[in-house]
């Protein structure tokens, strides 16, 4: 069974199920172009005991035979999921997760694999249509079906899932994910785009989300009984349980959550308001009555603090630090606080604190990414860090989760857009998270951009985040500005905003309620260009632009470009001479050929290492130019000139005629072999490649003044005239004699 439909831009996208799986819950193959998607949906029919949350797991993977290749890693196979895999899975994760049913807890898995890959047809915005028909197609509760799609503004064009060859020329680019109704999900880029781009890029791909919504309602009919949704109990609270403990509590979690006091405050008081409150309902209501009903007065609990600070918010315009809505925590901001790091920043935003450390590498630093469709390096890292100590807990330390990656990602993504054009350098970040209470990788951004500045990086411009939260009951809302960790889990809405003073650089939203309207979304993003703006203004107080160098300490890079002809020299057989190169002068070199030339980088924290290794590269490398003055060594003399040697092995010669202004009678009287002369190259001849050179074009002539070019040229010209007459007048005396002795001779056989 299978449903088809095409794309704005005319490709077909085909939705296949029945034939792959079958004794998964639900299974699709989503096809367009030569790239395929399989997935599969699997829930289980049983809960676990203790079961308190939805056990979600998303996981993307591609397999690299899909693209005709061999993994890169030393097992030669597909192993854990990869950074870039990891990022799809949490979009598709992001935008299916809110659609379960509130108390579900199903174990679920969703597994999306890259089956065949088509080099124009991207197959992360493919992701989330998998899954999305994968679940539809089966009986797991779902309230779908939602999609994704990539819009990507293409020379003022908005395109839906554009080929990977044209997105070079995108000026924005964002994943989108909708049902038919309302916009989920949003990530992505843009090259400093303004906030209406984004507004107008959500219409354009949700009008194309809601073709490919039908498709799925199309694909559930043909498919039946298999897709009705399966009978599940999903325990609710009792509602006399809900109306006890919020008569218990509310007066007290009103009182606490208007005190406006700090995070480690606010959480001992609303403890101890919890404490309070089980010693009360113990007493009037009894062990057994406790015992009985502890998940549900636990739940309950949790509901009714979450309803009543919501509805203070709306209703009397406090959040929980006294702050106004629009209004952005105190900021301050350090850098070179790091002596020995390459550049560092410490960002602190009420109570969230990033301390970022900026290293700068060479070539040989760069990231390999080794995805299916190819296998590349990244000369640009950002790690973000989040110990457990930031929020005041105790965790094992076990690396990166997918948290960290997708933060990671935001803040690169977002400082990636205003790197220099010419970045020389590899280039790494790490973000580590000392404090948190909320926006820990838009802090991650700030600090990033003030560590890049500290650090000598020419980036054209700074770049601050601002993360927007939102609070909806009731045709009440509330746009909230740098929200806390507590208003991120109270709220509606989870907005962060990236930019320069000029515009956005990223983006990323999460919506969790329905039928936000894009008046709401168009207010969210002009009060995050305001907050951002701001938050800017905060850190140019410290550094408001790059420094002009970089630290004494760290690598410089001297980037030289050469004939593709002299890379072989350079290099040397077996890689002899760079090795010698590098052992002498004790730098870092590597050579690229890009673009039919050869690239040379020399990094090295000596300025001097730098220059000798650049004068032995250049002597390797010497292609003398027309024009350039040069100094060298008489060689060899001759009656009518000079031969010069000079750099890189080459002679040239300096012709009698351009030695001095002035007549010069005997070259041994002006020249002795070994003596050093300063000369202008003033021709290389095209078919033999032999250098002329002129002395007197660097003369000064007896008035003072230096000859320019063409003055000397004419003077070549009437001397080469001059002595064309010469010539002529010699061949006429030969003439004229030889024709005199043969008159005479004729006379004097006449007379015979």
């Amino acid at each position: 069974m299978s449903v088809n439909f095409n794309l704005p831009n005319g490709r077909e996208v085909t939705i296949e199920t029945g034939k792959l799986a079958t004794q998964a819950d639900g299974s699709v193959v989503v096809k367009c172009g030569k790239t395929m998607l399989f997935c599969s949906a699997v829930s289980s029919t049983s809960v676990r005991e203790g079961q308190s949350f939805f056990p979600l797991s998303v996981d993307y993977q591609e397999k690299f035979a899909a693209a005709g290749r061999i993994p890169g890693n030393f097992f030669r196979r597909e192993a854990r999921l990869n950074d870039y895999e990891i990022l799809i899975s949490r979009l598709v994760d992001r935008a299916i997760r809110p659609l379960f049913p509130k108390g579900y807890m199903f174990d679920t898995q969703i597994i999306i694999n890259l089956i065949s890959l088509d080099e124009e047809v991207m197959p992360d915005a493919l992701a989330g249509l998998a899954a999305s028909a994968a679940l539809t197609c089966s009986n797991i509760p779902f309230e779908g079906p939602i999609s994704e799609c990539r819009v990507a503004r293409i020379n003022g064009e908005y395109v839906i899932n554009p080929d990977r060859s044209q997105l070079a020329n995108a000026d924005l680019d964002l994943i989108v994910a909708a049902d038919k109704g309302n916009i989920m999900m949003v990530e992505g880029e843009g090259k400093e785009v303004e906030e209406k781009a984004i507004l107008e890029a959500l219409k354009a791909g949700h009008e194309a989300i809601r073709t490919m919504c039908d498709a799925q309602l199309r694909l559930k009919e043909m498919v039946g009984d298999k897709a009705t949704t399966r009978e599940v109990e999903i325990h609710e609270i009792d509602a006399d349980i809900l109306s006890y403990v919020e008569k218990s509590i509310k007066s007290e979690i009103l009182r606490v959550a208007s005190s406006a006091s700090d995070k480690a405050t606010r959480k001992d008081s609303f403890k101890e308001v919890k404490d309070n409150f089980k010693e009360v309902a113990l007493a009037e209501k009894g062990e057994e009555w406790m015992t009985e009903n502890k998940e549900d007065v636990s739940a309950a609990y949790d509901k009714v603090q979450k309803k009543l600070i919501r509805n203070m918010m709306l209703d009397e315009k406090k959040r929980l630090d006294g702050r106004a809505f629009d209004q952005v925590r105190p900021i301050w901001t350090e850098v070179d606080y790091l002596p020995s790091a390459h550049g560092s920043a410490i960002f602190n935003r009420g109570e969230t604190q990033s301390l970022t450390s900026l290293t700068l590498g060479t070539k040989t630093d760069q990231a390999m990414v080794d995805i299916a469709h190819s296998n590349s390096y990244d000369n640009f890292i950002l790690h973000y860090n989040f110990p457990a100590f930031s929020v005041g807990e105790t965790k094992p330390m076990r690396g990166p989760g997918r948290r960290e990656v997708g933060h990671a990602n935001l803040a690169g993504r977002s400082i990636r857009q205003v790197l220099p054009d010419d970045m020389t350098h590899t280039i790494r970040l790490v973000s580590d998270i000392l404090e948190s209470n909320g926006s820990s990788s838009m802090a991650t951004v700030c600090a990033g951009s003030l560590a890049l500045m500290d650090g000598g990086v020419q980036i054209k411009r700074p770049v601050a985040g601002i993360a927007m939260g939102m609070v909806a009951e009731g045709g009440r809302i509330a746009i909230l500005s740098d929200i806390l960790g507590d208003e991120d889990a109270l709220g509606d809405m989870d907005f962060k905003v990236t930019g320069t003073s000029k515009g956005i650089t990223a983006c990323q939203m999460d919506i969790k309620i329905d039928g936000l309207p894009y008046e709401q979304l168009e207010q969210a993003l002009e009060q995050a260009r305001v907050g951002r703006l701001h938050i800017l203004g905060e850190m140019n107080k410290t550094l408001s632009e790059p420094r002009e160098d970089i630290k004494p300490h760290a690598p410089r890079i001297v980037k030289l470009i050469i004939e593709k002809s002299y890379i072989g020299a350079v290099i040397g057989p077996g890689g002899k001479i760079i090795q010698e190169l590098q052992e002498l002068t004790g730098t870092n070199i590597n050579i690229d050929e890009i673009d039919g030339k050869g690239h040379v980088s020399i990094a090295s924290s000596d300025k001097a290492a730098i220059e000798d290794a650049v004068a032995r590269i250049k002597k390797i490398t010497f292609t003398p130019e027309v024009g350039e003055v040069y100094e060298g060594t008489v060689k060899t003399i001759m009656p009518y000139g000079v031969f010069v040697g000079f750099e890189g092995g080459r002679d040239g010669l300096l012709h009698v005629s351009e030695m001095s202004h002035s007549r010069i009678d005997s070259v041994e009287d002006e020249f002795n072999e070994g003596d050093k002369v300063k000369f202008k190259i003033v021709d290389i001849d095209e078919r033999t490649g032999k250098l002329r050179l002129s002395r007197k074009a660097i003369m000064p002539r007896a008035d003072g003044t230096i000859p320019t070019d063409e003055e000397l040229e004419e003077e070549r010209k009437a001397a080469k005239s001059r002595g064309r007459e010469r010539r002529n007048d010699d061949r006429g005396d030969r003439g004229d004699r030889r024709g005199g002795g043969g008159r005479r001779g004729g006379r004097d056989r006449d007379r015979d």
